[in-house]
């Protein structure tokens, strides 16, 4: 059994989630989300979506996006 690195819970299935060199341990996803998830640098939601980058800043959306002061941003349909 394993540990996860957010909540603690030592169980017994557990996944990996490798990133950037780094190996990170969870027993679930929502772990995962608190722990992974890029911050909206305008509202500070954890991005779960698709998100914007922009300058290499992150955006929940075009619209948060634009109001610190990227232009030329939209969002995908």
């Amino acid at each position: 059994m394993a540990t996860c690195e957010v909540c603690g819970n030592n169980y017994g299935m557990t996944f990996e989630v490798h990133a950037q060199g780094a190996v990170h341990v969870f027993d679930c996803f929502s772990c995962a989300i608190h722990r992974m998830a890029p911050i909206c640098e305008h509202c500070r939601v954890q991005i779960i979506g698709q998100g914007v980058e922009a300058e290499g800043h992150w955006y929940c959306g075009a619209h948060c996006a634009r109001a610190e002061g990227k232009v030329g941003i939209i969002d995908k349909v």
